[in-house]
């Protein structure tokens, strides 16, 4: 017959054996993938709950998996746009801060519901890039239908007809004057949380590519255009 001693021993050894829990969070079927160059190939599904970064991007705590989506860019988190609406004989438009106004669309859209990411690449910076959903609903397309992302290079097909229609009903950043990202990035100095719509303001005077409408000063048109 068993002492209590040894039937403690027996019930500790039998927990340690058993395999640990999957959460609901963790990478299922998604290997190991380097990420040393940028859209190398990757496969696999990412569920469970996220904290959104930005506008594009999500991470999932419990895997330590961050995902950016595909096919859409978003203004970054300093980034500003500006109203073309001016307030009584003032030259200075009034401010709009897109990258927090992105993000928090981002978050309404996906709530409290898990999210599903299916990995496609892999970015420079090692975060995977991906079609990301939630309640159903592709989360790229949600950005895109409310005027607050537009399409990429990389963009599924249909993305473009959902930028469109955010276009002309003149949704989120399409109200707005705002600078192409890639040359945001390319050219803010100062990308801290701190930055001043001043700095953007500047930058759009010098821009070289514009992306929203309605630019009021078309005879100083830039170089190169999206459209």
């Amino acid at each position: 017959m068993r002492t209590r001693a040894t039937r403690l021993a027996w019930l500790l050894a039998t927990l340690v054996a058993l395999p640990s829990p999957c959460w609901a969070a963790d990478v299922i079927g998604l290997g190991t993938v380097s990420s040393s160059s940028t859209n190398e190939t990757a496969s696999g599904t990412i569920i469970g709950r996220v904290t959104v970064i930005d506008g594009r991007t999500v991470w999932f705590p419990r895997s330590a998996q961050k995902v950016r989506l595909t096919g859409i860019d978003t203004c970054e988190l300093p980034q500003w746009a500006f109203d073309p609406r001016r307030y009584g004989k003032g030259s200075i438009l009034k401010p709009v801060p897109c990258g927090p106004l992105a993000k928090a669309w981002l978050k309404r859209t996906v709530g409290g519901s898990p999210v599903t990411c299916t990995a496609r690449a892999v970015d420079s910076d090692g975060a995977y890039v991906g079609i990301c959903s939630a309640r159903g609903h592709d989360l790229a397309v949600e950005m895109l239908r409310i005027g607050w992302a537009r399409v990429n290079f990389a963009s599924p097909p249909g993305y473009v007809t959902w930028q469109n229609h955010a276009m002309a009903a003149r949704y989120g950043m399409w109200t707005t004057y705002v600078l192409d990202m890639d040359e945001w990035r390319a050219r803010a100095v100062d990308r801290t949380l701190q930055r001043q719509p001043i700095a953007d303001f500047n930058l759009l005077a010098e821009r070289r590519r514009e992306i929203s409408p309605p630019f009021s000063d078309a005879r100083n048109r830039p170089v190169q255009s999206d459209r």
